[in-house]
């Protein structure tokens, strides 16, 4: 018998490791075999497994995964096994079933129609993982897709998974990309002129997959019994100490409530906050049309399928959220009174201003915003970032290095000038507006009594000098897609410590280059993967 990884002190072989299927025992499967897109009653998943590729070639490897994984550097055998060409004695492979709401209308049947979870792995630190191959192949949920993933979408999902986790933003992860040899077909800008692109594999890990969507499709044909078993499950699995259904409501209200707050402090957005995207343990979940605020804009989304409604732009996700944890409360109502889930979203509201005053409190050099007029300041503030093309991220960076010392305009919002993508606004009504702003937020400060160099290194440990913006992740399709794997490797390691200063990668804390204004696969994307 294989020890399970929890009890081995040395890195092992992908193909070495004990193999569990904790969901599959215990939840209901599709009594179907049958490997065609089609609706699927009362069952929770669907064995299935990866289809061949014609030629696995690893691309890129999460060392740092890995390690935690206890697994050593894939050897030629596990790459087939990470490209979806073999499945080893113990795995139990699937796909979920779920549905969910997209754009804010209930779409039915949807599930893993590119998603094949392997198995469940121990790590290191005693915690259950589950192995999922995403771009592996057709199961009964594509509907009309092929079951594939190319490239590009593939490297922004591995890139930004391991990103995130790096800013301490709860996540799924990714283990490795692998490339397929074949090319896949898609209509990236859905114009009706389709083009045939690399195709590639990524190994995601997460505790769990499940999300809001599993639950919401056994409520929405009535399939009470196992919905029933999938809470229960869920309950037992995940959130140890928790029996009650509301209980369990609220906390996965209060996780959601906690990683709007992340994606906000950060300026991500998500792009596509349907309820099938919505993590139930509250993790950052399918990486599509993702985006970094770079020009200050609340309306702004990285999705050209949301630029008419912009319904999932940056300053909509917390209410979105909210909206999205009304939705699965709705489908857990067979199980549970009104009253207590209302008592969840109310949680979730409290709990989402109140983490957030805290969490801008903080990027601001703040113990506290306390009463009225902080609040006032951080809300001047946005308006004064919105006035003008104001990158986020490096606005907060470089507001840690603003002298307190001084009353000059000029000499105050000069460690600023990084951040503004048209600097000559700082030669004329702007720069008094925001130096006016500066002398009040600098008053503040010295009421906080931190002294400089404290509140600077508080400040850089919240707002990161590195994020995975889009053209960044474009440059490293474009090298890899040439063959040049270094453009990926050395933006991963640069992403492992976003907070830290690394000299000699200041190009890759740069605002976004002209170039990159409207080229595709920069600033918006489209859902096309």
């Amino acid at each position: 018998m294989q020890p399970a990884l929890a009890n081995r002190n040395a890195a092992a072989d992908l193909l070495e490791l004990a193999f569990e299927n904790r969901f599959v025992d215990a939840l209901p499967a599709d009594p179907s075999r049958e490997n065609v897109p089609r609706q699927v009653t009362d069952a929770c998943y669907t064995p299935v497994v990866p289809t061949p590729v014609r030629s696995a070639r690893l691309l890129a490897w999460s060392a740092a995964l890995g390690a935690q994984l206890g697994i050593e550097p894939p050897s030629p055998a596990a790459v087939e096994l990470l490209g979806g060409n073999r499945v080893l004695e113990g795995m139990r492979p699937y796909a979920a079933r779920y549905g969910g709401h997209q754009f804010g209308s209930w779409a039915g049947q949807l599930g893993d129609g590119r998603a094949i979870t392997l198995a469940e792995v121990i790590d290191l630190r005693g915690q259950r993982q589950e192995l999922q191959l995403k771009g592996a192949g057709l199961t009964p949920y594509s509907r009309s897709a092929d079951g594939r993933a190319v490239l590009r979408s593939s490297l922004r999902e591995f890139l930004c998974s391991e990103a995130m986790h790096a800013l301490g933003v709860p996540t799924t992860r990714a283990l490795s990309l692998v490339g397929t040899g074949e090319a896949v077909i898609r209509d990236m800008f859905y114009d009706g002129r389709p083009q045939a692109e690399p195709g590639a594999v990524v190994c995601r890990v997460a505790p769990s997959f499940l999300r809001f969507g599993n639950f919401q499709i056994h409520a929405a044909y009535r399939e009470e019994d196992t919905l029933r078993r999938l809470v229960d499950f869920a309950m037992r699995a995940h959130f140890a100490g928790i029996d009650d259904v509301a209980a369990w409501y609220q906390e996965v209200c209060r996780r959601t409530a906690l990683l709007m707050v992340d994606w906000m402090r950060l300026g991500f957005v998500h792009g596509v906050m349907n309820t099938d995207n919505m993590s139930l343990l509250g993790l950052t979940i399918d990486y599509g049309p993702y985006g970094w605020l770079e020009g200050y804009d609340p309306m702004w989304t990285p999705n050209t399928t949301d630029a008419a409604g912009r319904r999932y732009c940056y300053g909509n996700q917390p209410g979105i959220a909210q909206w999205n944890l009304a939705r699965f409360a709705e489908a857990l109502l067979p199980l549970v009174p009104r009253e207590p889930l209302e008592a969840g979203l109310a949680l979730y509201a409290e709990l989402y201003q109140d983490a957030s005053a805290g969490a801008f409190a903080t990027k601001l050099g703040l113990s506290a915003l306390e009463g009225a007029d902080d609040e006032a300041l951080l809300a001047e503030l946005f308006e004064v970032m919105g006035a003008v093309e104001t990158d986020f991220t490096l606005f907060f960076r470089t507001l840690a290095m603003v002298p307190l010392d001084v009353d000059d305009a000029a000499a105050r919002v000069a460690p600023l000038r990084p951040a503004f993508y048209d600097e000559s606004v700082l030669e004329g009504e702007h720069r008094m507006r925001l130096a006016a702003w500066l002398r009040r937020y600098c008053a503040r400060l010295q009421q906080d009594a931190a002294d400089p160099a404290t509140r600077a290194e508080r400040m850089n440990a919240v707002n990161p000098k590195y994020v995975p913006r889009n053209y960044l992740a474009q440059q490293a399709i474009d090298a890899l897609a040439a063959g040049d794997a270094s453009v990926l490797e050395r933006l991963m390691r640069v992403l492992a410590h976003p907070y830290d200063a690394q000299p000699g990668h200041d190009d890759l804390a740069a605002r976004r280059p002209e170039w990159a204004r409207n080229r595709a696969g920069c600033s918006a994307l489209s859902c096309s993967s």
